[in-house]
């Protein structure tokens, strides 16, 4: 049996039961392709054990699968689909938030590395043997939940340094870092969306970036994949989902709740990101909820 089909094994054992069982981990799974559907991601490590996903992020098309670990470095908007999966070799992959003061800490360790320009927020590439076996060690403690507070620490680090060391390392340096492209890109998008609401400026997050409009334009959509402004739009529509799904409020107060001013706009490009009018969206979201898996 192959390293990594030791992995799954180990990780199908534990799938169901309650999350999260390792401190910021989350086992994924579906028995079935699945539709696409948008997502802001945190900064997070995925790494696929069967099957396969793809995500769209921006222009860019991202396909991956089984042996593939995935980095997200910033707070991505992306649309994603399980595009390999079946009751009898579902989709699986385990999904690590990323720490940054981990990564701090060992960088510490490692006598700092030099982050290298940075030119996306989001990257995957095959696991070599001596990642997916620091992926099998951090998981074994599924088997040994007695152990979790002790050792998932040192685990981590073990899995993080692999990474570091990987072809992904210059993505999670810079998120350890405070004066690097990244983090400036990414203190203006904390600032988008808790103002996602208002009427901003691209020169007025420009500066919060600490960059000129022309720097921060480009740099801003070489790591999201998007605008400042299409960032903002995206970050209301998810918004106005969520709102639509949770409180079953109507199309106009939510439009208006997230700062839009015209209900036909809102529906148009509502309908644009998600593929249906905002109560026909909702109502089938609603639906597939109340019919369960």
């Amino acid at each position: 049996m192959t390293d990594l089909a030791q992995l799954q094994a180990l990780v199908l054992r534990h799938i169901g039961e309650s999350q999260p069982i390792l401190p910021r981990v989350r086992i994924s799974t579906f028995d079935r392709p699945s539709e696409p559907g948008w997502l802001v991601y945190d900064p997070v490590v995925c790494f696929v054990l069967q099957g396969s996903k793809q995500v769209f992020i921006g222009d860019q098309v991202l396909d991956y699968g089984a042996g593939d670990c995935m980095v997200v470095a910033a707070e991505l908007a992306a649309m994603g689909q399980i595009s390999e999966a079946s009751p009898e070799r579902p989709y699986i992959a385990l999904n690590l938030s990323i720490d940054p003061d981990v990564i701090s800490a060992l960088l510490q360790e490692m006598g700092g590395m030099p982050a290298p320009p940075l030119d996306k927020g989001f990257g995957y590439s095959p696991a070599g043997p001596a990642l997916i076996e620091a992926w099998r060690r951090f998981a074994e403690l599924l088997d040994h939940p007695a152990e979790i507070p002790v050792m998932a620490h040192h685990r981590e680090h073990e899995l993080m340094f692999r990474l570091l060391m990987g072809p992904q390392g210059p993505l999670l340096r810079q998120i350890a870092g405070t004066s690097g492209h990244l983090s400036h890109v990414r203190r203006s998008m904390a600032w988008i969306r808790k103002r996602y609401t208002e009427h901003l400026s691209i020169e007025a997050m420009a500066m919060v970036a600490g960059m000129s409009v022309s720097v921060f334009h480009r740099r801003f959509k070489a790591i999201s994949g998007l605008s400042p402004l299409q960032y903002q739009k995206q970050i209301r529509l998810h918004e106005a989902r969520r709102r639509l799904i949770a409180d079953r409020s109507e199309a106009a107060s939510v439009a208006y709740a997230v700062g839009y001013e015209s209900v036909s706009q809102f529906s148009r490009e509502y309908k644009r990101l998600f593929g249906a009018p905002p109560r026909k969206d909702a109502g089938k979201l609603q639906n597939a909820v109340n019919l369960g898996p």
